[in-house]
């Protein structure tokens, strides 16, 4: 059952306790508002100023588990946070550990404080949870995926148009690194998991994977430079860092080019350019 008192409060309580720059927004001025205003925690939160406005004044529908997962985003709440949200509105918390899609603030914090710089957070299946608007103009909006789609790994047996963003000469590799990938999180999270999912799929769907798969090949790991061929600006090479969320099992992946290359004029191009041409 809903506690809605609790609820507002508990919305009310952690708006006021944030600050824009949080939340990678800016100040602006004569800013009198304690803490975020609500519009601002609506766009954060994917939904309408007046959703959420009723929500803090005791009003309005249950919300849904989908919506409590978007707030406890958009509000930067920890695990324990988001358990007690979803427990106020009256819904039994999401599961916790690997398959949790739950974005830990301080990943989040790090992503909003990159914006001049092509960045996502994945999961360890490869499904973007959350992009810069840098990493969107260069690989495209890759969260508007869903089902199995979602997983790069998938599409890249299954969609060919997905390999025409990577230099051809990594293509080779990609396949068997994939491969091997998935493999390693089958073995890790057994038979019942998601990646044993995407494996059984993959191997009715793609003859290719099945020949890679039949090597039982492990431990090809991603390599730290990375080759792009963008559509507005062409090729890129790209150091790739890692940042790792142990407990969510969330990756940071940052891309930079060499200060003075080539492909450090050609990413500030597409800072230039922004997402205008693309998805």
């Amino acid at each position: 059952m809903i506690d809605r008192t609790g609820l507002a409060e508990f919305l009310r309580n952690r708006r006021e306790s944030l600050q824009p720059e949080d939340v990678g927004m800016p100040r602006g001025q004569r800013r009198r508002t304690k803490g975020l205003r609500r519009e601002e925690v609506a766009v954060l939160c994917h939904m309408s100023t007046d959703y959420y406005s009723r929500l803090e004044r005791e009003r309005g529908p249950q919300p849904s588990q989908q919506m409590l997962a978007s707030m406890a985003q958009g509000l930067h709440l920890s695990l324990d946070e988001r358990d007690h949200l979803f427990r106020l509105a009256g819904h039994n918390p999401p599961a916790r550990g690997v398959v949790s899609e739950h974005i830990s603030p301080g990943m989040q914090r790090i992503l909003d404080r990159l914006d001049d710089t092509p960045a996502e957070i994945v999961t360890e299946l490869g499904e973007t949870l959350r992009q810069s608007p840098m990493g969107v103009a260069l690989t495209g909006d890759t969260t508007r995926f869903t089902g199995p789609e979602r997983s790069l790994g998938y599409r890249w047996f299954t969609r060919p148009e997905s390999r025409l963003l990577y230099a051809p000469e990594t293509h080779g590799f990609l396949t068997r690194m994939y491969a091997s990938g998935l493999r390693q999180i089958l073995t890790l999270r057994g038979p019942d998991s998601r990646a044993a999912y995407l494996a059984d799929l993959l191997l009715g769907e793609s003859e290719e994977f099945r020949r890679v798969w039949e090597e039982h090949e492990v431990g090809v790991r991603p390599n730290e430079l990375k080759h792009f061929v963008h559509p507005e600006v062409g090729a890129l090479e790209l150091n790739c860092q890692r940042l790792q969320d142990p407990e969510q099992s969330h990756s940071l992946l940052v891309y930079t080019a060499v200060p003075g290359s080539e492909s450090y004029e050609r990413l500030h191009l597409l800072s230039v350019i922004g997402t205008q041409s693309l998805h």
